[in-house]
C-alpha cells in the first residue's frame, strides 16, 4: 500500500477538537487548567508549529539518537574518562546532573498539561511528544551519571537532589514549580517552552556540548546535543501560544509572563552555568566566555524572537546586560566559600593564568573580583584554610533563593531591595526581584528559603553543622575545593619572584 506524504494528512489527524455532548467545553476545559483567556476555541485552533511530527517518524529519530548516546558510552566507558579528567569538569557534570535530571522529568507533567488542557489541537499534539521527550531527558541523564557511583557519593546527587532540602535545590525547585506545577496550560507554554527553553536550555546543552568536546568528554557532549535537539523541536509551542495571545488583545499579560521568568531564569543559569564555563571548565577547553554565550544566544537570537511576534524586551533589558558583567562571579564565589553547603566541589578558577584570562573576557575584573581571591589564595599560602569556609549562612533572596550578590572592592554595590507585605519583611537581590514578588504576592508569600527556616529553628542545631544534616549532605558529599587549593602554586611562585 503507498504511503501518503506527511503534508498529505499531517493537517487532518491533528485537528482533533470536538464538539463535547455529555460535558461543557467549559468543564472538559477548566478555565484554570486551560488558560483560555475568553479566546474562542476557534481562534485557538490557528495553532501552526513550525515543526511538524508525526508518530513513525519521531519514534524513528528517536530510536537513532538513543542508539547512539548509549553506544558511545558503552564504547567509551573502557576508556574510564571521568578517572582522568580535570576536577573542575568533573564538578560541572556532577553540578548539571543534580541540577538538570529530575527538573526534565518533572517537565514531562508541565507538558502533560498541555497535552490534556490546551484548546490547540496542535499544542496538545506537539505536547504529546514533549511529554515523550522530557520523560527520556530524565531517563538519559539519571543513567549517564548512575555508572559513576562507584567513584563517588556526590554522584548519586544527580537523583537525590531535587528530594533534598540543599539551598541549590530549593532555588531551582521553586522557579522550576512556578512556571511547570502551578501555572494553567497557556502559561506554561510561554513560560516553559518559550522564554526558558528557547531563551536558556540552547546555551546550556549547546554551550556545554561544545567545552564537553573541547574537553574530551564525548559521551556528554553526545548525550547533551542529543537532549537539546528535542528541546529545539518542543520549544517551539510558545511561539504559536503567543501569537495566538497577542491577536487577540493579551499583549500585555504575555509580556508580563516572559519578564518574570525570564529574569528568575536568568537568575538561576547565573549560578549553575555562568560558573561552569567561566571557572569550572579547563582554561584551554573554553571556546567562550558565559557573557559572550549569553549575548549570541539570549541578547541577540531571542531578543529578535520577541520582536518578530511583537513583544518587548522586558523593562529591565539594560540591567540584565549590566548584570552579564558580575553577577555570575558573585555567585561563584559565594557557591566557592559556602562549598560545604553544596554536593560537588567547586573549581576555584581563579589561578594566576585564569585571571588573566577573566580579566581579558572582564575587564576590571582583577579590581574587584581578584581582589576577593587575593585574600582567599594569601590565607591558603598561610596555612588559615578555615579562613576561607563559612561560619555561618548568607542573605538570601526571597524571590529567585539564591546569595544576594553585587560587585566588591572599590565599585562596591551590594545592596537589598526590602519589601514589607502584610507584616513580614521579605529581602530580595534587586528592585527586578522585588517587582516580579509584586506581580502575584498571593503565590509566593507562604514560601521560606532556607535563611527562613534557620531563623524559624526549623533548623537544629543552629550552626553550619545543623544547616548541612538539615540539607542531607554527609560526609563524602559535602562539597571541597576541586584541585585541593593546586591553584595557590602560582600565587606562592609570584610571591617569591
Amino acid at each position: 500500500m503507498a504511503r501518503l506524504h506527511q503534508k498529505d494528512y499531517y493537517d487532518l489527524v491533528r485537528t482533533t477538537n470536538w464538539t463535547p455532548k455529555y460535558v461543557t467545553e467549559d468543564e472538559l476545559y477548566p478555565e484554570h487548567l486551560s488558560g483560555s483567556r475568553g479566546i474562542p476555541m476557534a481562534k485557538w485552533e490557528s495553532f501552526d508549529e513550525p515543526y511538524k511530527v508525526v508518530y513513525s517518524d519521531y519514534v524513528a529519530t528517536q530510536r537513532e539518537k538513543d542508539a547512539g548516546a548509549y553506544s558511545l558510552k558503552a564504547a567509551l566507558e573502557r576508556a574510564n574518562y571521568i578517572d582522568t579528567a580535570d576536577a573542575g569538569w568533573v564538578s560541572t557534570l556532577q553540578a548539571h546532573y543534580g541540577a538538570l535530571a529530575l527538573a526534565e522529568y518533572a517537565a514531562a507533567t508541565a507538558e502533560a498539561r498541555m497535552a490534556r488542557f490546551s484548546k490547540a489541537p496542535g499544542n496538545r499534539n506537539m505536547a504529546t511528544f514533549g511529554l515523550l521527550d522530557e520523560t527520556r531527558h530524565g531517563q538519559i541523564q539519571l543513567f549517564f551519571p548512575h555508572e559513576h557511583t562507584k567513584r563517588s557519593r556526590q554522584w548519586d546527587w544527580a537523583h537525590k537532589a531535587m528530594h533534598s532540602n540543599e539551598w541549590a535545590a530549593i532555588a531551582a525547585r521553586h522557579m522550576f514549580d512556578d512556571m511547570m506545577f502551578t501555572r494553567d496550560a497557556m502559561s506554561v507554554a510561554i513560560m516553559l517552552t518559550f522564554a526558558f527553553e528557547t531563551g536558556f536550555t540552547n546555551m546550556q546543552f549547546l554551550g556545554l556540548s561544545a567545552d564537553a568536546a573541547e574537553a574530551g568528554d564525548h559521551t556528554f557532549a553526545n548525550l547533551v546535543a542529543s537532549v537539546q535537539t528535542d528541546e529545539s523541536r518542543h520549544a517551539q509551542q510558545g511561539g504559536p501560544i503567543l501569537k495566538i495571545l497577542v491577536e487577540n488583545g493579551k499583549l500585555a499579560e504575555a509580556q508580563n509572563m516572559i519578564d518574570v521568568i525570564f529574569w528568575r531564569t536568568w537568575k538561576l543559569f547565573s549560578v549553575l552555568t555562568g560558573p561552569m564555563m567561566d571557572y569550572y571548565t579547563p582554561l584551554a577547553h573554553r571556546k567562550q566566555s558565559f557573557k559572550e554565550f549569553m549575548l549570541e544566544w539570549i541578547v541577540g537570537q531571542f531578543q529578535r524572537q520577541l520582536e518578530d511576534l511583537g513583544l518587548s524586551r522586558p523593562w529591565y533589558w539594560e540591567q540584565f546586560l549590566r548584570d552579564l558583567d558580575h553577577t555570575h562571579h558573585g555567585m561563584h564565589m559565594g557557591v566557592w566559600y559556602w562549598r560545604p553547603t553544596v554536593w560537588w566541589n567547586p573549581a576555584a578558577g581563579a589561578s594566576v593564568e585564569e585571571r588573566d584570562w577573566l580579566e581579558e573576557k572582564y575587564p576590571g575584573w582583577n579590581k574587584t573580583f581578584g581582589r576577593c581571591w587575593d585574600v582567599m589564595a594569601n590565607q591558603l599560602l598561610n596555612g588559615r584554610e578555615d579562613r576561607t569556609l563559612p561560619a555561618t549562612l548568607p542573605t538570601i533572596c526571597n524571590m529567585c533563593n539564591l546569595p544576594i550578590v553585587g560587585i566588591p572592592g572599590d565599585e562596591w554595590s551590594v545592596k537589598e531591595y526590602p519589601l514589607v507585605h502584610e507584616g513580614r519583611l521579605y529581602h530580595f537581590g534587586s528592585e527586578v526581584d522585588r517587582w516580579c514578588f509584586e506581580q502575584d504576592p498571593a503565590r509566593y508569600q507562604g514560601h521560606m528559603n532556607v535563611i527562613d527556616r534557620f531563623l524559624s529553628g526549623a533548623i537544629q542545631p543552629q550552626d553550619l553543622g545543623g544547616a548541612l544534616k538539615y540539607m542531607g549532605l554527609a560526609p563524602g558529599e559535602i562539597g571541597s575545593d576541586a584541585h585541593n587549593y593546586g591553584w595557590v602554586a602560582g600565587y606562592r611562585q609570584k610571591a617569591a619572584e
